[in-house]
This record gives structure tokens, C-alpha cells and sequence, in this order.
């Protein structure tokens, strides 16, 4: 039996049949509506908040998990005599990572292995994902923990919001911005560049939204590790599965996974949010 536990946070917007499937478990970031926490796809999933927002008027803040919430969820797994291997969100949008961290301190030295995505959603499940495979592959915790460090500058995720008004509540454009990009229908495409999101390109309507995107597939196809690209969409799972489509039929790329997007990215992209990740060889 392998004695390393994988570990993740709620944003690697993974599905819970992958998560079961593979023995990954999740230590959830925090949703909070005036002043109450809701567990990010525990207490609260994507549908209900949506719900809330339109109910309140206001986007929720986002909290990430404490020290003594990864100590709590490594501890039993410590206490096994497992090795923990733990994936989160990058270190440049959230405290996460550096939480992540403090709780490591409190076990032996090595027992506690922290992989700094530099990355977001699916970003960080497709690390997840690698990680899985070399955990049934017999690898040791700090193996994985070395290759997971070499590739994660490999990881390419773009994502595309359909609304300004998710950036607007949320503080991250003026309404003049979100009401002019709302009337021209201009739609920010955003890369992960250093664990930071920055714009890479815009587009005015759907359609060219999603060839952009594909485009970026077109450009990297020689180079991608074609084992697992993901999809990721916020309530927009129709144009999620015909990027998948035009990706088989375009790239020859076979395993296209389509996943949804839980409250913390969501409460950030907004209904209609769509990305893609995969991993450049």
C-alpha cells in the first residue's frame, strides 16, 4: 500500500467522482455572505451561489483555509504514518499556500510536502492529476514533491469571463469599464503568468471568444502532453463540451476532461466562465 496522502484545495475544480476515484482529498476554501462562512462545494455549491448573489446584490468574500484547518485534515493521515502531499492555489491570489505551510511546520520535517501550483482551477487539478498518477505508480512523497516543483512553470491555463459584472461587484473594474465592456460585448481573455492573472487578449463576442482559445490550442498542439487537457466552465457546459469536440476533431488530443467551476472561482468569473488547461511537454 502507498503510504503518501494527496491532498488539494476546493479551487482545483475537480469533480467529486475524480476526487473519490483517486484518493484526493480536499481542504476547502471559504465563502462568506455578511459575515457567515459556508464551505466552498460543502455548505454552498455554484448554483446557490449564484442564488445568493442575485438574492443580496453582492458578491461574497473569500477566505482561504486556516493553519488549523490543514492540521486538522493532515493530522489522522500523519498519525497513519502516511506522507502528505498537498497542491493549492497559487501563492500570488491567496494565503493558501502559505497557511499550508504554517501547518506543515507542526509535523516532522518531510512529512509535509506543499506544491505551490503558481496556479488556479483546473490549473492546479491537472498537477493534482499528474500527482495521482505517480502516486499509483509507487513514487515517495518527495519524488513526487520534486517533479510536481519542475513542472508546474509548464502549466498553461487560460480563462475567459462572459460578464463584467462579477469584476464590477467584486470591486476589480469601474462601473464606466464594466458598462462599456458590457455594451461592446468585449470579453477579457486572462493567462496565468507567474501565479499572477493577466489579460492575453480580447475579443468581442462568444464566438470569437472560443476560437481564441482554440487558437491557443492550435499554437501549443506539438507541444502539449496530450494525457489530459480540462476544460473548466461556470454554468456554461454547452460551449465547455463543443471546445472539447473542436479540440478531438482539430488536435488529435484524446483525453479532453470538461469540469465545473466551484464558488471560489465562480464568485470571481461569474456566470459563463470558461478555461483550459494542460501541460506543455
Amino acid at each position: 500500500m502507498n503510504n503518501v496522502k494527496l491532498f488539494t484545495d476546493s479551487t482545483c475544480d475537480l469533480s467529486r467522482e475524480m476526487l473519490a476515484e483517486h484518493d484526493i482529498s480536499v481542504v476547502p476554501l471559504y465563502i462568506i455572505f455578511n459575515g457567515l462562512s459556508y464551505k466552498d462545494s460543502i455548505d454552498m455549491d455554484t448554483s446557490e451561489l449564484y442564488s445568493k448573489v442575485e438574492e443580496l446584490g453582492v458578491l461574497p468574500k473569500t477566505a482561504a483555509p486556516t493553519p488549523a484547518d490543514f492540521y486538522e485534515a493532515f493530522k489522522p493521515f500523519i498519525d497513519e504514518g502516511k506522507d502528505i502531499l498537498y497542491i493549492g492555489l497559487s501563492s500570488q491570489l491567496s494565503s493558501t499556500i502559505q497557511n499550508a505551510l504554517l501547518a506543515a511546520q507542526e509535523f516532522p520535517e518531510g512529512r509535509v510536502n506543499v506544491i505551490d501550483s503558481l496556479n488556479l482551477s483546473t490549473g492546479v487539478g491537472i498537477l493534482v492529476m499528474k500527482a495521482a498518477d505517480m502516486i499509483r505508480e509507487g513514487l515517495a512523497a518527495g519524488e513526487i514533491a520534486e517533479s510536481m516543483r519542475e513542472m508546474v512553470p509548464k502549466v498553461t491555463t487560460y480563462f475567459t469571463i462572459d460578464t463584467f459584472e462579477y469584476l464590477y461587484k467584486g470591486g476589480r473594474c469601474s462601473a464606466i469599464q464594466g458598462l462599456v465592456g458590457s455594451m461592446l460585448q468585449i470579453k477579457p481573455i486572462t493567462k496565468l503568468v507567474d501565479g499572477k492573472i493577466t489579460v492575453y487578449d480580447k475579443q468581442r463576442g462568444r464566438k470569437k471568444v472560443i476560437s481564441s482559445l482554440l487558437q491557443q490550442v492550435q499554437r501549443d498542439v506539438e507541444r502539449i502532453d496530450t494525457s489530459r487537457l480540462f476544460v473548466v466552465n461556470s454554468f456554461a457546459e454547452e460551449d465547455a463540451v463543443h471546445i472539447k469536440q473542436e479540440i478531438h476533431n482539430r488536435f488529435n488530443v484524446g483525453n479532453v476532461e470538461v469540469t465545473n467551476a466551484g464558488c471560489v472561482i465562480s464568485s470571481h468569473c461569474g456566470k459563463k466562465a470558461l478555461g483550459i488547461s494542460y501541460i506543455i511537454e
